[in-house]
């Protein structure tokens, strides 16, 4: 998720298990805390792809953070032993923010290595990397929280209940959505083997589908809204690898998208993206691999690069409509 929600989710959190004791200091070493797994973002692992793919990596693994919790909070037990704050609730407190961080994170499609050093990345896909109706309880929790004679440990506490009923909805409405694609692929005699549903920017009405198939993917968007039920798939090509030389970073490159890429050549430059992220042709995660000399033959880059994707809020309002049910504008996002 993103940086803010994220140490939204940290102060209430710790908010909430402070009770009676919740002070905006304690939510303020929540939301510290709640930021600390995702400082793995100034490492840089020597090129575009290995900075993409191994962040989530050691900092949010859930063989680490426990036992780094527990240091964190016998440091602060050694250096405060004046604080009525027992090591006990401490080690509770910290090891519960940096868990629901790196778990939150698994809601994403972005993928998480929770068992890092164990290979794989885990994801749900019920929740989109930014969505205003999870992180906005928080953030009133939070303010009510720093007002005098509030019980901010109660706004906190009913904040993450409300945050966490919501995650529930939004797994529940993909499995709805899931079952709707299940139909429609039956019905339209499509492949079903590797199927994902993805929630569209900032919702969990309005869903993502992706359908790969040997050579070619299918694309469709579904509401929950659409009077309709029949999902409208767009086939593309998937491409392929031209080159007989395979870097390691673009077999770590199909692990972390689980295989879920495309191959194409644009302006002489060889652009392998991931289907998962963004909107079609409005990909979040695309790389450059190789360039063409001028005998026409491929060249790998010394390292791959990241290659510029048009990420902006130009299709909100499409998007909207299209969330609404209006079935006729779903060409317009594809």
């Amino acid at each position: 998720m993103d940086s803010i929600t994220q140490a939204a989710l940290g102060a209430t959190v710790a908010g909430a298990i402070a009770g009676k004791r919740c002070t905006p200091k304690v939510l303020l070493v929540g939301a510290a805390l709640g930021t600390l797994p995702d400082l793995d973002v100034i490492l840089d692992y020597g090129d575009a792809v290995s900075n993409t793919i191994k962040h989530r990596g050691f900092t949010h693994s859930l063989l680490l953070l426990p036992p780094f919790a527990l240091l964190i909070s016998w440091l602060y037990c050694y250096f405060r032993p004046d604080c009525f704050w027992h090591f006990k609730r401490v080690s509770f407190l910290t090891i519960s923010v940096l868990v629901t961080h790196t778990l939150l994170d698994a809601m994403t499609t972005y993928g998480t290595q929770l068992l890092w050093p164990i290979e794989g990345y885990f994801e749900v896909r019920n929740i989109f990397i930014i969505d205003p109706l999870y992180t906005v309880p928080l953030l009133i929790a939070i303010v009510a929280a720093m007002l005098p004679k509030i019980n901010g440990g109660r706004w906190c506490q009913l904040a993450v209940f409300l945050s966490t009923l919501y995650l529930g909805w939004g797994y529940l409405a993909q499995q709805n959505i899931g079952q709707r694609v299940e139909d429609n692929l039956a019905l339209q005699n499509l492949p079903n083997q590797n199927v994902i549903v993805m929630p569209t920017p900032f919702n969990t009405v309005l869903w993502r589908v992706l359908v790969l198939e040997e050579d070619k993917y299918w694309e469709g968007l579904a509401s929950l809204l659409d009077a309709d039920k029949r999902i409208d798939f767009v086939s593309r090509p998937l491409g392929d690898w031209p080159l007989e030389d395979k870097p390691q970073t673009l077999q770590g490159l199909k692990a972390f998208s689980h295989n879920y890429l495309n191959y194409r050549e644009e302006n002489g430059t060889l652009i392998v993206s991931d289907l998962r992220l963004g909107m079609a042709n409005n990909l979040s995660f695309q790389f450059a691999y190789a360039e063409k000399d001028e005998e026409g033959q491929w060249q790998l880059l010394d390292a791959p690069l990241r290659y510029p994707s048009e990420r902006g809020l130009q299709h909100i309002s499409t998007l909207w409509q299209r969330l609404k049910g209006d079935q006729s504008i779903s060409a317009n996002l594809r």
